[in-house]
């Protein structure tokens, strides 16, 4: 297989409407609305907790670790870019002490619920124990007992992996990650979505 390089995806602009959103209150951290990135209309959607950092010190783009780990995986499982939407529960990076479960209960109904109805992906895959407590409603549930399998979720099918950030915290969840995107990849090329 030929060399992996990292890449900067596009980052889909936020809606208007939603640019001064003030109702989960993480705009009191000053940090901007990363809507999504990628392909919108994508047949797979992505769902992570929230976005990472897009820009380095001095403001220029660049990929984090992240973002560098997901497209690895996702080259290496035999996947386009082109064929995935990143989005996130919370669309603010938090830097600071907040109310998770309000936060991100108001973020999921007023925001991601939205983004779903608008672009309908064939496949979801949530990311982290985060975004699968969220998603699912379940604050109990677990990546590690539920990776593997496909889970109906809001009329969606839906996939959980590891987070990028824990995969390189602990290179051996790499080989786990990597087959839960060719698990996707059989899924997706299955047509059974």
């Amino acid at each position: 297989m030929e060399s992996f390089c990292p890449e900067i995806w596009p980052e889909d602009p936020t809606p208007a409407s939603e640019l001064d959103c003030k109702e989960c209150g993480l705009y009191k951290q000053g940090t901007r609305m990363v809507w999504g990135e990628g392909n919108p209309e994508a047949p797979i959607m992505i769902i992570l907790d929230n976005p990472g950092a897009r820009e380095d010190r001095e403001g220029n783009p660049m990929v984090c670790g992240t973002r560098q780990t997901l497209q690895r995986a996702i080259h290496e499982a035999g996947l386009e870019k082109e064929q995935f939407y990143v989005t996130y529960i919370l669309k603010r990076r938090p830097v600071r002490k907040y109310d998770k479960e309000q936060t991100r209960d108001i973020c999921m109904h007023r925001h991601l619920d939205k983004q779903l109805k608008k672009h309908r992906p064939k496949l979801i895959v949530c990311l982290g124990n985060v975004a699968v407590q969220t998603f699912f409603g379940d604050p109990e549930a677990e990546v590690k007992g539920m990776r593997g399998n496909w889970h109906e979720v809001k009329g969606y099918e839906t996939a959980v992996a590891y987070h990028p950030l824990a995969v390189r915290r602990r290179p051996n969840l790499y080989k786990l990650f990597l087959e839960d995107m060719q698990l996707v990849r059989s899924k997706l090329e299955s047509g059974q979505t």
